[in-house]
């Protein structure tokens, strides 16, 4: 039998996405033969995460929060928040399109599509996908901030960018029926990418196309 510390250190590991408890095991195992120093700046890594990386106010994208923040996108886009602080890059640049809005499942999914560099408008994250057959994953989504900012913005067209797969389909079609009646221009990703893909993986060319085709 593990040490107390070990098997809490493997439970911890086990939590994260499609990791079990074989490789939590080689992670706590890891750690245990590393040098001290570098254990420490591991514990000081995951410190600053959670005390200095924040979610966006609008998109939740995480951001550095102990940069600088400004108002005059804040003030542009009309948003409802009384702070000053709480943006980040993306929305707070007055050279971005305040007008489209891609909706994105993750935020690997964002940085694929800033990575092609075509995309001038706005995103927001919607916090993962759904099950067609667990209706209950709804809940985990972010439709009422997602309401919440298209009823306080010069929004006109949405871009579902949801992946091609089973749980992207099925959670575009929730997005789109939760938003059908706020009147508002809904387009999809024209079909470039491969049925079962992801936007993390596709190449830069395919994400080009499949923005320029939306429908």
């Amino acid at each position: 039998m593990y040490p107390k510390q070990i098997q809490k250190l493997i439970q911890l590991f086990s939590q994260f996405p499609t990791v079990g408890s074989r490789t939590a095991a080689r992670f706590v195992f890891h750690l245990l033969k590393a040098p001290k120093s570098e254990v420490r700046e591991f514990v000081k890594v995951i410190a600053e995460l959670r005390n200095q990386v924040a979610l966006c106010k609008l998109c939740f994208q995480p951001f550095d929060s102990t940069q600088a923040f400004g108002s005059e996108a804040q003030a542009r886009r009309g948003k409802p928040f009384d702070g000053k602080e709480g943006l980040c890059t993306i929305c707070q640049d007055a050279t971005r399109d305040p007008k489209v809005l891609c909706i994105v499942e993750k935020e690997s999914d964002l940085e694929a599509l800033e990575s092609i560099k075509e995309y001038k408008g706005l995103y927001f994250i919607l916090g993962g996908a759904v099950d067609p057959l667990k209706k209950e994953q709804r809940e985990t989504l972010r439709i009422k901030e997602l309401k919440a900012r298209l009823l306080h913005s010069p929004i006109k067209e949405v871009i579902v960018a949801t992946n091609p797969t089973t749980e992207g389909e099925a959670t575009a079609l929730y997005v789109e029926r939760a938003l059908k009646d706020m009147g508002i221009k809904l387009t999809r990703l024209g079909r470039g990418l491969p049925i079962g893909g992801e936007l993390e993986y596709a190449d830069p060319e395919t994400l080009k196309q499949s923005l320029e085709n939306r429908r």
